[in-house]
C-alpha cells in the first residue's frame, strides 16, 4: 500500500510538472502571436495597406490599355505600341507610333495619353506631345509666359497599328494631365482636357470632340470657375456618358470638392456646371462607365493623397456610396489614378504615383477590384 501511495503521489507530480510545462508554452505561444501581430501591424502601419477584398494585379505597366477585337490588350509606352495576350504578364516587341508618344519623365508621366477603338477597327489615340513641353511660369505676374506650351495631339490607324496616319495638333497651349477619351454611343469621340488661360493665369476644363473616327476635331467652350495660378482653376477633368447620352464631366479644384459639368449634345457645349458631392483634396480622380451601367470613381480624399477611395453610383451621379478605402500609403502618396474594367465586373486600378515618403523612393500598386464585392461592401460596411 505504501509502494502504491508512494507512485501515485510520484505520477501526480509528473502530472503537474507537465501541465506546467505546457501551460508555460501556451503562454509563450500567446505571447509570440501577440508580438508577431504588433510587428505585422507596426509594418503594415509603415508600409502600404490594400484592401482585403483587393487581388493583386500581376502586370508591370500602367496602361491605359485598349481591348482589341480578338480579346488581346494593346498599350502604348515610351518605346511605341504592344500588346498582350495574356492579360498583360508578358508583351510584344514595341512598333513605334510617333516621336511625341515619347512621353514625359521618360515615358513616366501618368494621364498623358488615351486610346480607343471605332466600330470600324481605327484606332485613335489622344496624347500630350512630349515634343512641344516647355513649362514657363511667370512668378512675379503669377501667369503663364508666352512660350509655355503642352500640346495636345491626335494620331490614328486603319490598319491595327501597323501604320499610322493624321497627326495632328488638335488644341495648342499649355495642356498638362488629362482623365478622360471616351466614345459615345453614336460614334464620337471625346477627350477632355485642362486649358490654361490668362488674365488672370488658371486652368479651364474644355472637351475635344471628332464625329469622323479622329479625322478632324472640335473645341468645346471653356468651363472657367476662376482662380488665379499654375494650380488653380478647372483641372484634369474625368468623362464619362450616362444612361440618357448625356456628358459627365468632374473636375479637380482646389477648393475642397470636385465640380461636376454636364453636356447633352455630345461634348460640344457644356451648360450645367455646378460643385459635386464629392470632396477631395486638390488631386484628380479617374471616373467609369461600368458594364453593368455603374459608375465607378476613385480618388483621394478631402485630406491627402495617402489614400484611394472607391465610390460607386447607380443612378447616374445624382448619388453616390459611401466611399471605401482600397489602399493606404502612410507618410507617402497614391495618386493620379487609372482604371480599366478588363472583363464584366472585373477593374484594374493602378496608380500614375505611388511613392513611399511624398515624391520620393517610388512603389508600385495594381490592384484588381470585383465590382460585386465592393458595391456590397458600400452598401453594407462591416
Amino acid at each position: 500500500m505504501m509502494r502504491n501511495s508512494i507512485a501515485v503521489k510520484r505520477n501526480f507530480a509528473v502530472c503537474l510538472i507537465k501541465h506546467a510545462m505546457v501551460m508555460a508554452f501556451i503562454v509563450a505561444t500567446v505571447v509570440m502571436t501577440v508580438a508577431n501581430a504588433a510587428h505585422c501591424d507596426a509594418a503594415q502601419t509603415e508600409a502600404q495597406w490594400v484592401h482585403k477584398l483587393c487581388k493583386p494585379l500581376p502586370i508591370d505597366k500602367n496602361g491605359p490599355f485598349l481591348e482589341l477585337a480578338d480579346g488581346s490588350l494593346m498599350t502604348v509606352d515610351s518605346e511605341g505600341m504592344r500588346t498582350s495576350k495574356d492579360d498583360g504578364k508578358t508583351w510584344s516587341e514595341a512598333s513605334p507610333v510617333c516621336e511625341g508618344m515619347a512621353g514625359l519623365r521618360k515615358g513616366a508621366e501618368p494621364a498623358t495619353f488615351y486610346i480607343q477603338r471605332t466600330p470600324s477597327g481605327a484606332l485613335v489615340i489622344v496624347y500630350l506631345n512630349s515634343k512641344t513641353y516647355k513649362f514657363r511660369w511667370d512668378a512675379k505676374t503669377n501667369q503663364p509666359k508666352d512660350d509655355c506650351s503642352l500640346e495636345v495631339w491626335a494620331i490614328r490607324s486603319l490598319d491595327d497599328g501597323k501604320t499610322w496616319i493624321d497627326n495632328q495638333r488638335i488644341l495648342e497651349g499649355y495642356n498638362p494631365n488629362f482623365f478622360g477619351f471616351v466614345q459615345t454611343r453614336d460614334g464620337k469621340l471625346v477627350a477632355t482636357v485642362p486649358h490654361i488661360v490668362r488674365d488672370p493665369g488658371r486652368y479651364a476644363a474644355c472637351s475635344l470632340i471628332s464625329e469622323d473616327e479622329g479625322k478632324t476635331w472640335k473645341r468645346s467652350n471653356l468651363i472657367d470657375l476662376g482662380g488665379h495660378g499654375h494650380h488653380s482653376g478647372a483641372m484634369e477633368p474625368a468623362v464619362a456618358e450616362l444612361s440618357d447620352g448625356r456628358l459627365l464631366m468632374i473636375i479637380r479644384t482646389h477648393w475642397g470638392r470636385f465640380w461636376e459639368a454636364y453636356s447633352d449634345d455630345g461634348g460640344l457645349a457644356w451648360r450645367t456646371i455646378k460643385p459635386s458631392q464629392i470632396e477631395s483634396t486638390t488631386a484628380p480622380g479617374y471616373l467609369l462607365k461600368l458594364r453593368s451601367g455603374r459608375l465607378a470613381f476613385v480618388c483621394n480624399g478631402k485630406a491627402d493623397r495617402q489614400e484611394f477611395l472607391l465610390y460607386f453610383s447607380e443612378d447616374d451621379a445624382k448619388t453616390w456610396t459611401k466611399p471605401i478605402v482600397i489602399a493606404r500609403q502612410k507618410g507617402g502618396q497614391l495618386s493620379y489614378p487609372y482604371m480599366f474594367e478588363r472583363r464584366p465586373g472585373e477593374i484594374w486600378v493602378i496608380a500614375g504615383f505611388a511613392f513611399k515618403k511624398g515624391w520620393k523612393d517610388p512603389v508600385s500598386l495594381r490592384l484588381k477590384v470585383n465590382e460585386a464585392e465592393f458595391l456590397r461592401e458600400a452598401k453594407n460596411p462591416q
